[in-house]
């Protein structure tokens, strides 16, 4: 087994590869505004530093957010493609589990909420029993509407961070943003175990930025 995680969820734009037992090799950059232009380059590194062929990789794991539009839509496209060229199976992973399983590695038990930055002034989040069992569907919303319903929960993750006053127990020292190292360990254990994973079809749960004006007129000529 050879796994090729990638991310590009978050403002982090974060590769790794796995052989089954453990991350050989691993990268990561954070700048929301070059996922295109970041992430073959760090496939290419993340090889490089294993002494691996891109042939050599026998599964791909990807992100699939919760994130925004752009950055989400490198990653996934980028995670098909090779899938394609290589003839070998893409795994879905909720971005956030990603991180929920890295703050566990970090050592947090317990029930928590990982919260990432949606811009607009909202986060993405879920709810977990522990690093592994999420207990919610990933959803969007405004932080102060958040808090009230997260009373008491530990939280985790960048927007958990941006938003500190509408959350109880901010654990900043834990990983804020993803890392393709804990989406590949989370992967590896999913396949040892049987667990189930997401088709590689992007979880926006908004619609994008970018929208046809209102009374749009199309005009074609005569």
């Amino acid at each position: 087994m050879l796994l090729l995680a990638l991310d590009t969820a978050t403002p982090a734009v974060t590769v790794a590869l796995h052989d089954g037992d453990s991350v050989v090799a691993e990268s990561g950059q954070v700048d929301a505004r070059r996922h295109g232009e970041l992430l073959l380059p760090a496939v290419d590194r993340v090889l490089a530093e294993a002494g691996r062929k891109l042939a050599d990789v026998t599964d791909i794991v990807v992100g699939v957010g919760p994130g925004p539009y752009t950055g989400l839509r490198v990653g996934i496209v980028t995670a098909a493609t090779f899938g394609a060229a290589l003839s070998v199976p893409v795994h879905g992973l909720c971005s956030l589990d990603g991180i929920a399983y890295a703050a566990g590695q970090a050592g947090l038990t317990g029930e928590f909420v990982v919260a990432t930055d949606a811009r607009r002034k909202e986060v993405y989040w879920a709810r977990y029993a522990d690093p592994r069992t999420r207990l919610t569907e990933p959803a969007v919303d405004r932080p102060a509407d958040l808090t009230e319903k997260l009373a008491g929960l530990t939280a985790v993750g960048a927007g958990a961070v941006l938003y500190a006053d509408a959350f109880t127990d901010v654990r900043a020292d834990l990983p804020q943003h993803q890392s393709a190292a804990a989406l590949a360990a989370l992967a590896a254990e999913k396949l040892r175990t049987g667990g189930e994973f997401l088709p590689d079809q992007p979880l926006y749960l908004r619609r994008p930025d970018a929208q046809v004006p209102a009374n749009y007129k199309v005009v074609t000529p005569k």
